[in-house]
């Protein structure tokens, strides 16, 4: 399975949108060395909860623009990178991409970690209150990878699957038992089972299972406790 990439992107910290933030990426031509952390002069506002090895890169597909833009109005100029992705394709959604799933990609492997979990940065992006908890509840949330072979990508270079665990789960299921059901404990246990999911999301997994209790999510989806 080959996917072509339709948009390679990266940015720079600045100050946008009433914060500190890198989503305004840009298109990146030529090779770039991807490391465990991500691609070459690609910057992070907020490292505490962006970026590190379980989120090296993050995987948008194109065809949601469409979605928010039927949701919200064309008013919004909705189209890559909107979102702060570093990759863009079409043929690639949360209903088709699995935990776990390794790809060559160039000179490099990565692999799926988790969904991305989305924050009030959105909102301010977009200037859209609710867009964050609305992405949340669709599951159209693109996700993250970690690199397992650091090395030099391109454009050109498509995303080849190499590997797939064999209990895996899609990422939309992932987000819905995440997310929808976040107390089921029979949802809980079925993660706890994914060996790939990220450290973070593992460790809230966890949690809910020992206290029966959801972590707070104001603070990361509205921006206010």
């Amino acid at each position: 399975m080959k996917h072509y990439l339709n948009g390679l992107y990266r940015g720079k910290v600045e100050t946008r949108y009433g914060l500190q933030t890198a989503i305004n990426k840009q298109p990146a031509e030529g090779l770039l060395y991807l490391s465990a952390t991500g691609l070459e002069d690609d910057e992070c506002a907020d490292l505490r909860h962006h970026g590190g090895l379980d989120r090296a890169l993050h995987h948008y597909p194109i065809e949601h623009y469409a979605f928010w833009q039927k949701k919200y109005g064309q008013e919004f100029k909705w189209c890559a990178p909107g979102m702060g992705e570093n990759i863009s394709t079409v043929g690639m959604t949360e209903t088709t991409v699995c935990l776990g799933d390794r790809y060559q990609w160039g000179e490099t492997i990565i692999e799926v970690s988790q969904p991305r979990s989305p924050c009030y940065r959105l909102n301010k992006r977009w200037g859209i209150n609710n867009l964050s908890t609305h992405m949340q509840a669709v599951s159209r949330c693109g996700w993250l990878y970690r690199v397992i072979q650091p090395g030099l990508v391109s454009i050109h270079d498509p995303l080849v699957l190499i590997a797939q665990e064999d209990n895996a789960i899609t990422l939309h299921e992932v987000c819905e038992l995440f997310f929808d059901t976040p107390l089921n404990q029979e949802g809980l246990l079925k993660l706890k089972q994914q060996p790939k999911l990220s450290a973070s999301w593992m460790s809230k997994v966890n949690a809910r299972i020992t206290t029966n209790e959801v972590e707070p999510w104001g603070l990361r989806l509205l921006g206010v406790e």
